[in-house]
């Protein structure tokens, strides 16, 4: 049986989604073009419009596709590492730099070419914000709730996941000269001081000094 004009067209979304995502890790979004994306794919420029509304909804998607394959396989590196914080952190970590250590483009991608592209930021902002509330709720779970009100678990969480961009940004381009296991040795250490400190003083808030706890407060778990 022959292929379908379904399929067809997932096949040419797919050609023009590596293309570009080849173009963007490479040449940048400067020389990210429908004309380029569909020269290098080998596809009429027809062809694009049936996919995509313009470049920009191209850009996100390549960015989208990326973050979603990261996430497959952070997950799945999580679930196979030992059960203890330290290790899940320092495992997830450590997942995310190969990621992006093994093919340069990703990480160009993810964290560089944004700055270049309204669109393309204005999705990494959002990805951010659901990372940080994603890793302030792990946190959260882990540590004990806060109090109605306090933010310092969700400050922590902005600082790492913000941090943590910049530190893989510093260290693709090269300023952060450092080997890559001391990049996730160091990210680990950092990630869950952190947490710990949010932890804690989340917990001297709920508890100042001269008030005696009620009932209902809760400590951090241990």
């Amino acid at each position: 049986m022959g292929v379908s004009p379904a399929d067809r067209r997932i096949e040419r979304r797919a050609l023009l989604l590596d293309a570009a995502f080849d173009l963007l890790g490479t040449d940048g979004s400067a020389a990210t073009t429908v004309r380029a994306v569909c020269t290098r794919a080998r596809l009429n420029p027809r062809y694009f419009y049936e996919s995509f509304a313009d470049l920009d909804e191209l850009i996100v998607a390549v960015y989208d596709r990326l973050v979603d394959e990261l996430t497959r396989t952070v997950v799945r590196t999580i679930d196979d590492a030992p059960a203890d914080h330290r290790s899940q952190t320092r495992a997830a970590i450590e997942r995310i730099v190969v990621f992006v250590d093994e093919d340069r483009r990703r990480g160009r991608v993810l964290y560089s070419e944004a700055l270049d592209n309204e669109a393309l930021n204005r999705r990494r902002v959002e990805t951010g914000h659901t990372l940080a509330d994603s890793v302030a709720l792990d946190a959260a779970e882990r540590y004990g709730r806060p109090p109605e009100g306090e933010q310092i678990g969700r400050v922590g969480a902005a600082v790492l996941v913000g941090g943590f961009s910049e530190l893989l940004i510093g260290w693709l381009g090269g300023r952060i000269e450092i080997t890559r296991d001391q990049l996730v040795d160091d990210a680990t250490a950092l990630f869950l001081a952190l947490g710990e400190t949010a932890a804690a003083i989340a917990a001297r808030r709920a508890h100042p000094p001269g008030r005696t706890p009620s009932a209902g407060d809760e400590e951090p778990a241990s």
